[in-house]
């Protein structure tokens, strides 16, 4: 690992190795509260029909999210659910269930219920042809009634090397308006040890065809604590995107959790770089970003200021979901394909992980219900709470208190205690009625959010999760 002195430094970043230590634990990323592991098979079709019609009653907008599992090869830091395959054959018989269950999900939501957001996530979604896109969104299009406003989003994760320019026109003829592009490092060395060999000219070469064929943003993921990454390698792969100048960018911290993912075994683990140095990597990223102009979302996210995800922070709108950081607030998540997971009023809902079990139930005219869970009282004014801090990295504690008619330091006496510690190493403050992520503290956002989850006081359901540094 290259030793040089990281810029993280000049943020203030100087932790030294006893608090990584005391904070590097396994913990959520909180896309959910409560998060995936508490789902449970008690939950069924049934319950999932009853939080349908209490949703119809609120008449709250939709979000869509379509997971398309299929991918050519594996990249080895990939911990997503996707089928590795050649057969492109494949991706009809899957588009056509899918539209078999999005009909049975369709019939639970009055028609009045407007699509404010599709997105499209994987895997590789390109897997897809532009046709067969085309005939999934036309098909989501006649079930549901989409939203004709200008802040309607139609999005789609891309895999540079699977899709020519041509393609994307195809695509922003469809009605794509956003892309999320993966490119993770643009060193060689790098792409070697993950099995993703991608050039830089052929990720360009689709951004600019992006921009050319009316996809308005383009996101672009990064990838820090890879193999063979060095500090001056992982800055000429951020300064190579500044000059592309994306709206969003994405720097994810690479989740090593080899038990649990079969790919990662590739990767060896001498050659990943300490958690100091990984830290070095992401203070890399924001000082760059921070110094081009981008605001700084949360956890790994930065925009554009002029992005809608950007302002909708500023305006207090931001929001988090299984999506990421999102603009659209108050909607209800419907998850389509293998795996997906779906947030209809106080419930959860996930589909089979394994593709034969979601084919078999589709097949059979069932909606494919695997898990989930209804939320109490408590999970609703915690999951109000992790919002808050993920959203926007403080809590008003008399807004709090106001809305949810609490008294706050008698509710979460305990998760307070926990909160100390963070306080103590300068990650954390609570003061003037405000509990706020310091500046160092603003990357590890999420240990804030853990403090208040009770879920995670059994050790066994952090075995799941990543790392927070």
């Amino acid at each position: 690992m290259d030793t040089q002195p990281a810029s993280a430094a000049s943020l203030g970043w100087n932790f030294d190795p006893e608090l990584l230590r005391r904070h590097d634990r396994p913990g959520p990323r909180y896309t959910s509260y409560p998060t995936a592991p508490q789902f449970h098979d008690r939950f069924g079709v049934d319950q999932l029909t009853a939080a349908a019609a209490r949703s119809n009653a609120s008449g709250r907008p939709l979000s869509l999210y379509v997971h398309v599992p299929f991918c050519t090869s594996p990249c080895f830091y990939c911990g997503c659910n996707r089928v590795i395959t050649r057969d492109h054959g494949r991706g009809q018989a899957y588009v056509e269930r899918l539209l078999a269950e999005a009909a049975q999900m369709a019939a639970l939501f009055g028609p009045c219920r407007e699509v404010v957001q599709l997105h499209f996530g994987g895997g590789t979604p390109n897997f897809l042809s532009p046709q067969q896109l085309q005939q999934l969104v036309a098909g989501l299009r006649r079930l549901f009634r989409f939203s004709a406003d200008a802040s309607r989003d139609i999005s789609i994760e891309l895999d540079p090397r699977m899709i020519t320019p041509a393609q994307v026109a195809e695509l922003g003829a469809i009605g794509f308006n956003r892309a999320s592009l993966g490119v993770q490092d643009i060193n060689p060395a790098v792409q070697q040890a993950i099995n993703r060999i991608q050039p830089l000219e052929q990720t360009v070469a689709v951004m600019t065809a992006c921009r050319q064929h009316g996809l308005r943003s383009v996101n672009v993921d990064l990838i820090y604590g890879l193999p063979s990454q060095t500090l001056a390698g992982f800055a000429q792969t951020v300064d190579a995107m500044l000059q592309q100048r994306p709206e969003r960018l994405a720097i994810y911290g690479y989740a090593h959790l080899p038990h649990l993912f079969r790919a990662q075994r590739q990767i060896i683990e001498a050659d990943l770089p300490s958690a100091e140095d990984k830290l070095a990597l992401l203070g890399i990223a924001v000082e760059k970003l921070t110094a081009a102009g981008y605001q700084y979302i949360g956890l790994d996210h930065f925009a554009l200021p002029d992005d809608p995800l950007a302002i909708a922070q500023r305006q207090g709108q931001l929001h988090r979901n299984f999506m990421g950081y999102t603009t659209h607030a108050q909607t209800d998540l419907i998850g389509l394909g293998v795996s997906a997971i779906s947030h209809i009023d106080t419930s959860y809902s996930q589909n089979p992980r394994e593709l034969p079990a979601w084919e078999v139930a589709v097949d059979e005219g069932r909606l494919p219900v695997w898990r989930g869970m209804e939320l109490s009282a408590d999970d609703q004014v915690r999951a109000a709470l992790v919002q808050e801090l993920m959203c926007h990295g403080q809590l008003d504690i008399a807004e709090f208190e106001r809305r949810h008619q609490l008294v706050f330091a008698d509710y979460f006496a305990a998760d307070l205690q926990r909160l100390q510690a963070l306080q103590d190493d300068g990650l954390a403050q609570m003061s003037n009625g405000v509990i706020a992520a310091t500046e160092w503290g603003r990357p590890l956002l999420r240990l804030l959010a853990m403090c208040f989850d009770p879920y995670l006081h059994d050790q066994r359901s952090t075995q799941r999760y990543s790392r927070a540094i």
